[in-house]
């Protein structure tokens, strides 16, 4: 399978960068409810909590985004491929609540694509990417190319103009035997992180105490 990939980029550092702060962040802000709750001075409960109820609920939502089955866009400098799919069917939905529409044209409508991926060096999976245009004349067509995340493939995007040989094998695709189960995301966006942060807490309260 011929692939288009991204080498380690500025963006993807970045992305780096902000894992380390969010862990540093969310560690602080534990250490500093625990320490605040159990030994004072109470004004680090007081900003420890907000800090910490404003973190859960960001790792909350990103998981919760991973499992919804709906494909979220593609990593800043991450890498990329291109896979045909076949196009199991397109519906108009709330962007909102993903509600079906009642009137396709509406400012809050979106196009739900329901796809089924078919990579070379994945087994075949069904995924819904969204978008506010018919990207590849899809509401007629039984057949698309896809770009994903070879290294994350929840991460799913239709490309408006895919190369001609993609469209050519599209074009030719045999939808996959018996059913397709649905993709979603591995470990959840944001969980190294907050995982990161548990630790960092523990070690920050167990030098408190030994430091005094």
């Amino acid at each position: 399978m011929t692939t288009s990939t991204s080498p380690a980029s500025p963006l993807r550092n970045a992305a780096r960068l902000l894992t380390v702060v969010s862990a540093a962040g969310t560690g602080l802000a534990l250490a500093a409810v625990v320490q605040g709750a159990l030994d004072g001075p109470r004004w680090l409960l007081i900003v420890g909590l907000p800090a910490t109820a404003l973190a859960l609920t960001a790792y909350g939502r990103a998981a919760e985004d991973m499992t919804s089955g709906v494909a979220p866009e593609l990593r800043s400098g991450g890498p990329r491929a291109f896979a045909p799919a076949v196009v199991n069917g397109v519906r108009a939905v709330n962007k909102k609540n993903g509600r079906t529409a009642v009137d396709g044209q509406a400012v809050e409508s979106v196009f739900a694509f329901d796809l089924t991926v078919m990579a070379d060096d994945l087994p075949p999976y069904r995924i819904e990417v969204r978008h506010p245009l018919d990207l590849q004349g899809l509401l007629h067509r039984p057949r698309a190319v896809v770009e994903y995340d070879p290294e994350q493939p929840w991460r799913v995007v239709i490309p408006d103009n895919p190369p001609r040989e993609w469209l050519a094998r599209a074009a030719t695709l045999v939808p996959p035997a018996g059913e397709v189960k649905r993709r979603t995301g591995g470990v959840p966006a944001g969980f190294r992180a907050l995982a990161s942060g548990v630790v960092i807490a523990a070690v920050l309260l167990v030098l408190v105490r030994v430091l005094g």
